[in-house]
C-alpha cells in the first residue's frame, strides 16, 4: 500500500506538500479549540499559513531524510485530521511514532481508523517497519479505542510523559508489531539501501 489511500467515503490520506500550509492552518484555527486539552500550548503563529509553512519545511525536510512520513486527510479539498510517522529509525529496530488528530466535526465516523489502518499499513508494506509506537493521555479514550481497533497494544504508562496544555501529564503508551504487512522484509532492505 502507499499514498495516497482513498476510504470508502471519499476521504483522501495523502503525504503533506509545501501548498498546504494555508489549508494547514484553517485546519488548526477550526479545531484550536477542539485539540487545546490534547495538544502542547501553541504560540500565535503556529495558526497562521505562514507559520504552518515553517512547520511543513520541517516535517518536509524529515519527510526527505527519511525520518518521518507527515500525512493529512482530507475531505473535499479540506483537511480534516493529521496523521504522522514520526521519529523513524532504521536498522535493528525498524520502528516510528505515530501520532493523528481529527476534526471535530468528521469524529466518530470511523475515519481515524481507516486512516491509523492505512498509516499501518503503509509503514509494514511500503517502509518496511517492524513496530509502529502511540502515546495517549490517560482520559483520551477515544484515541485509545482506536488505537486497539488498529491492532495495537498497550505497553506500559509513562508519568509525566509529554507537556499537553501546559502541564506534564502521563501517557498510555501503545505498539502494533507489523511483521504481518505484506512485502515488509524487502521494503525494509529497499528503504535502508535509500
Amino acid at each position: 500500500m502507499h499514498f495516497p489511500v482513498t476510504s470508502g467515503n471519499g476521504a483522501a490520506l495523502r503525504l503533506l506538500q509545501a501548498g498546504d500550509a494555508g489549508e494547514m492552518a484553517a485546519a488548526y484555527l477550526r479545531n484550536r479549540a477542539h485539540l487545546a486539552p490534547w495538544e502542547p500550548e501553541r504560540p500565535e503563529e503556529f495558526f497562521t499559513p505562514a507559520g504552518q509553512r515553517r512547520t511543513l519545511d520541517i516535517q518536509l525536510d524529515s519527510l526527505a531524510a527519511a525520518l518521518a512520513y507527515p500525512a493529512a486527510l482530507f475531505a473535499e479539498g479540506r483537511i480534516i485530521g493529521r496523521f504522522t510517522l514520526s521519529g523513524v529509525v532504521r536498522g535493528p529496530f525498524q520502528s516510528a511514532s505515530l501520532g493523528y488528530w481529527m476534526d471535530a466535526a468528521h469524529q466518530g465516523r470511523g475515519l481515524a481508523t481507516f486512516a491509523v489502518h492505512a498509516m499501518c499499513q503503509i509503514a509494514g508494506s511500503a517502509l518496511g517497519l517492524h513496530r509502529i509506537e502511540a502515546g495517549t493521555l490517560l482520559h483520551n479514550h477515544a484515541s485509545q479505542a482506536v488505537l486497539r481497533k488498529c491492532g495495537f497494544e498497550q505497553i506500559g504508562m509513562a508519568p509525566r510523559y509529554l507537556k499537553i496544555a501546559g502541564e506534564w501529564q502521563d501517557h498510555n503508551l501503545y505498539q502494533r508489531l507489523l511483521e504481518n504487512e505484506s512485502g515488509q522484509e524487502a521494503a525494509a532492505q529497499e528503504a535502508e539501501s535509500m
